[in-house]
């Protein structure tokens, strides 16, 4: 098996890029909503009902508005590491069902330890640079038999772009995706179990490139890989990216390919505290 691809992000950039983008996010959101929105009806097949409920990179909240909805007794928190986006949901949110809002990073929550029985991620894990050290701080936070939900993007996610850009230089435009059985690995080494991954493919299509790299834009999805070019991209080398793009067009449209990774696992119903076993008491007695 190939060894994880190694993403190198400048979480730095990555937070201004979001950050500037929340005003916007929105309008160039509906392939995240889509996938959110799939995520949401996985609920509907899963028995659990959870005390603490946490959206990690929840955006400007519309997922995290869903989950409230979704478990009215609950109590939903929405995290995210750009604080624009944390103003976003609390406009999103009104009076009376407004979540609790927490700016942190998903590889360092500043949650305690087994505070969370429930932890939902859409097309997040990708800013993580340590995807296994993130299922980690996941597994830190929920408490036992707490269940993790997330999508995040696989290697084929803008292909065509990624081989447009190959075809005029070797820099790093865009960051590079683990696939399904890295992302399982991942979640098993951590200490997830019953770990589940899918796979789905979906594609958006655009009259030209510039189209499809105003939505990234407006997104936040800019290029913060570390090895990524920090001059300007000579007018040139751009035009002859243009021309490798338009191979893929197909009946007058070029398309953008994203293929999406979704997992699901669970906090062990028991963890070990100094070498002691500990078992919650409401499992007492349970096989």
């Amino acid at each position: 098996m190939n060894a994880e691809p190694q993403v190198h992000i400048d979480k730095r950039q990555a937070r201004l890029a979001f950050s500037r983008a929340a005003p916007c996010y929105d309008e160039a959101a509906a392939l995240q909503r889509e996938i959110a929105q799939r995520m949401l009806d996985r609920l509907a097949y899963i028995r659990h009902q959870p005390a603490v409920v946490l959206d990690v990179g929840a955006g400007t909240g519309e997922a995290t508005l869903s989950l409230t909805r979704h478990y009215k007794k609950a109590r939903t928190i929405a995290l995210d590491f750009a604080l624009p986006m944390l103003y976003q949901v609390r406009k999103r949110g009104g009076w009376l069902r407004r979540p609790r809002c927490l700016c942190g990073d998903a590889e360092q929550l500043p949650l305690a330890d087994q505070s969370v029985d429930m932890i939902f991620s859409n097309a997040t894990l990708q800013w993580c640079n340590d995807l296994q050290g993130a299922f980690r701080e996941f597994l830190r936070v929920l408490r036992p038999n707490g269940m993790l939900l997330f999508s995040t993007f696989g290697p084929d996610t803008l292909k065509e772009l990624r081989t447009s850009w190959s075809a005029v230089d070797g820099d790093s435009h865009i960051s590079p995706f683990p696939d399904m059985h890295h992302v399982g690995d991942a979640m098993a080494r951590a200490g997830l179990v019953e770990p589940v991954v899918d796979v789905d493919r979906m594609r958006l299509t655009y009259d030209d490139v510039p189209s499809l790299m105003r939505d990234l834009k407006s997104l936040g999805a800019h290029n913060v890989t570390t090895g990524r070019p920090r001059g300007l991209t000579g007018k040139g080398r751009f035009r002859a990216m243009l021309g490798a793009y338009e191979a893929f067009r197909v009946e007058g449209k070029l398309p953008a390919s994203y293929e999406v990774v979704y997992g699901h696992a669970w906090a062990p119903r028991q963890w070990q505290v100094d070498g002691v076993t500990m078992i919650p008491v409401d499992q007492m007695g349970r096989p």
